[in-house]
């Protein structure tokens, strides 16, 4: 099972979304709810407090949504924390985040953190951000295979904690074994040789970013 989660973010940082409609369950986020039902998707559940929709919009969101759970603005958990938070307790294979990245930088910087979920929650679920120019996911120490995708070339590594003896095999710009210190931008914009290549390391977390120009 797979399930997408589209927020408001703006429009223009989308994918087509259909390409993604593979018998997936789809949730909107406050304004995301809107998005989808202008593309012409339905969700089947809707999560936020909704202070970013006009009132239409909200009567829409009513007839049209069967699983709406409404938050008030006074909380401790951003809309997204909480779409993700259920997401997570389906027990589902794939979690996507559309609708996460563009617009205001704490919400993306919000968004990225939601990315760690699975790994400081020992779940096997894979959490993704994806935006028209980019892929975003987690990974902690490990090795983990990694496939060419000719739309988007580009592979960073960035470090959320310190990470030791990263290997990279198959890229352009190997490494064997080598520590990256926070704040190191050692690993940004590398590429694949092949169709298929591995990155292993002993400690620590890393954000694995997909983009193309």
């Amino acid at each position: 099972m797979k399930i997408n989660i589209v927020g408001g973010g703006p429009t223009q940082f989308l994918p087509d979304l259909h390409q993604y409609d593979d018998d997936s369950i789809w949730v909107g986020v406050d304004k995301g709810v809107t998005i989808l039902l202008e593309k012409g998707i339905t969700p089947a559940y809707a999560f936020g407090d909704f202070d970013s929709v006009s009132h239409e919009d909200w009567l829409k969101i009513e007839q049209t949504v069967s699983g709406i759970q409404r938050f008030k603005p006074e909380k401790d958990e951003t809309d997204m924390d909480l779409a993700v938070n259920w997401a997570l307790e389906q027990e589902t294979d794939m979690i996507r985040i559309f609708g996460g990245s563009g617009g205001r930088l704490d919400h993306f910087f919000g968004n990225v953190q939601l990315l760690l979920k699975p790994i400081l929650e020992a779940k096997t679920t894979e959490l993704t951000m994806i935006d028209k120019q980019n892929i975003i996911y987690a990974k902690q120490q490990g090795t983990h295979g990694i496939e060419r995708m000719s739309n988007l070339k580009y592979i960073s590594f960035i470090p959320i904690t310190p990470v030791k003896n990263l290997s990279l095999r198959g890229f352009k710009y190997p490494l064997t074994n080598c520590h990256i210190p926070l704040g190191s931008t050692l690993c940004i914009s590398n590429e694949l040789l092949s169709e298929y290549g591995t990155f292993s390391f002993t400690e620590g977390i890393l954000l694995v970013i997909r983009s193309c120009d």
